[in-house]
């Protein structure tokens, strides 16, 4: 005979009045009536004690465990509204994630004009915008150091044009080109030959600002400077022009020819308008300092340039 399941539930006899007073009458109503007791729920495990987790069978001597009661079923949890609304996914979590917003239409700022190039922004100068143009001019990377551009000194009209390199410490700091000791060595030299920078030689650069360190200009910062001269020159136009020093001969001359090869000799420049321009080479004067017996040489130069007058 198969024992009953205590976890079955057992119906409650169903008695109509008549029975119910036949019970009464016999004194078992009540013991007749009174419903089953509540059997234990299977799906509460913490309702139950098993012997081997029980602690007082676990060891020898304890006391006997305590009667279990039937664990009444806990109340069914309410989610509060906060809850519910906090356990709800987010707009995020619904259809995976957000989607990217919408990139903001870009809005054409006003485009800056280009910059004008050097050669077409100086055809039109004359000698006082031209002076404007390159104090103001950043065609390069040598405006970021210089305390001042160098645009030239000297007499007008002019007879001879002198070109140096670049300016030195001492010229970037007064804003004049040739002065120091190389200066002071040039004005001599034209002395010598009748001649004077207040009355009627200019004196000006290939390169307008100091290049850092004294270093050679770069080419393209005798490709962003070399318009200025070539302005100054169809401005001031000089009867002859004596050039001082390699670099300023070769960007002058268009050549890369050593200055021994181009000093002693009389080369010739051709403007824009046609008109030739007899060009003398000779060694700058910062080199002659550094070279005293090659003041003989250039002394020379000097005489040929005189002579061509």
């Amino acid at each position: 005979m198969t024992a009953p399941n205590p976890t079955q539930s057992v119906a409650a006899p169903r008695v109509n009045p008549l029975q119910r007073l036949w019970l009464r009458e016999l004194g078992m109503e009540r013991l007749w009536l009174r419903p089953a007791p509540r059997p234990a729920v299977a799906s509460e495990p913490q309702a139950v004690v098993s012997k081997q987790d029980s602690p007082a069978m676990a060891t020898p001597g304890g006391a006997p465990p305590a009667p279990v009661r039937d664990a009444a079923p806990a109340p069914a949890a309410v989610a509060s509204p906060v809850a519910a609304r906090s356990a709800e996914p987010g707009p995020g979590l619904r259809n995976g994630p957000p989607p990217k917003p919408a990139p903001k239409p870009e809005v054409a700022a006003d485009a800056a004009p280009a910059p004008i190039p050097v050669a077409e922004a100086v055809k039109n100068a004359n000698l006082d915008e031209l002076r404007e143009q390159v104090v103001a001019c950043t065609a390069c990377g040598l405006c970021s150091g210089r305390r001042h551009a160098v645009f030239g000194h000297g007499g007008q009209p002019t007879r001879w044009l002198v070109v140096g390199e670049a300016p030195g410490e001492q010229e970037d700091r007064q804003g004049q080109p040739f002065v120091g000791r190389s200066g002071q060595l040039l004005d001599s030299m034209l002395s010598a030959v009748g001649m004077s920078r207040e009355r009627d030689v200019f004196i000006a650069n290939v390169i307008k600002c100091r290049p850092p360190g004294n270093r050679n200009p770069k080419p393209e910062e005798i490709a962003a400077c070399s318009p200025y001269l070539m302005r100054q020159i169809a401005l001031l136009k000089p009867e002859r022009i004596l050039v001082l020093g390699r670099f300023a001969a070769q960007t002058l001359l268009g050549t890369d020819a050593t200055i021994g090869s181009l000093r002693g000799r009389v080369h010739q420049m051709k403007t824009e308008e046609g008109r030739e321009i007899p060009v003398i080479v000779s060694y700058h004067p910062a080199y002659l300092l550094r070279s005293p017996a090659e003041k003989a040489r250039a002394w020379q130069d000097l005489k040929l340039a005189a002579r061509q007058l």
